[in-house]
């Protein structure tokens, strides 16, 4: 059987939404995920700006715990559990919190995939599958199988690898 691993943040979980949610109460701004995803160059770089300076709440307990769902990443991935071996990866040691609040957040919302399927390391250079999606060049740059990119905004850039936008795109490529 063919393994898929899946990465959780950005991939999974709309953790950029929640992350414009913080920043947009700490600054009393309005940004959108649409503004972030737009060629508003000015506006993202100043939104970066914003989050470099109060990221802080990354590292703070509870902000893992409610992150949204993806649109159609329950479904999808319930469909590609019956056909592949499933793994996610994060690399959630980066945020010692995040660990208990990420096997809550798959218990509540993948509760098809077990506690042995889950995998948080630092790096992902180790993991062994056919596919890697994930929202991140670094992991995708050492992965040997074949990686997708997942669209977010922080990525848009990045034109070295097959790109996904959408849990839907996951499902017509893969099933």
């Amino acid at each position: 059987m063919k393994r898929i691993a899946i990465d959780m943040d950005d991939v999974m979980a709309d953790t950029t939404v929640k992350i414009i949610d913080q920043i947009n109460f700490l600054t009393n701004s309005s940004y959108t995920y649409d503004i972030l995803m737009s060629s508003d160059n000015a506006s993202k770089q100043a939104f970066y700006e914003l989050y470099l300076k109060h990221n802080t709440f990354l590292w703070e307990p509870g902000f893992f715990t409610d992150i949204p769902v993806k649109k159609d990443a329950i479904e999808v991935i319930k469909e590609l559990h019956n056909t592949y071996e499933i793994f996610i990866v994060s690399a959630a040691t980066e945020f010692p919190n995040s660990l208990v609040e990420k096997l809550n957040w798959m218990q509540m919302h993948f509760p098809f995939i077990t506690w042995k399927n889950i995998v948080f390391c630092g790096h992902k250079h180790m993991i062994q599958a056919d596919y890697l999606i994930d929202d991140h060049e670094k992991n995708l740059t050492t992965f040997t199988g074949t990686p997708l990119l997942f669209t977010a905004p922080h990525n848009l850039h990045i034109t070295a690898f097959e790109r996904v936008s959408s849990w839907m795109d996951v499902k017509n490529r893969l099933l």
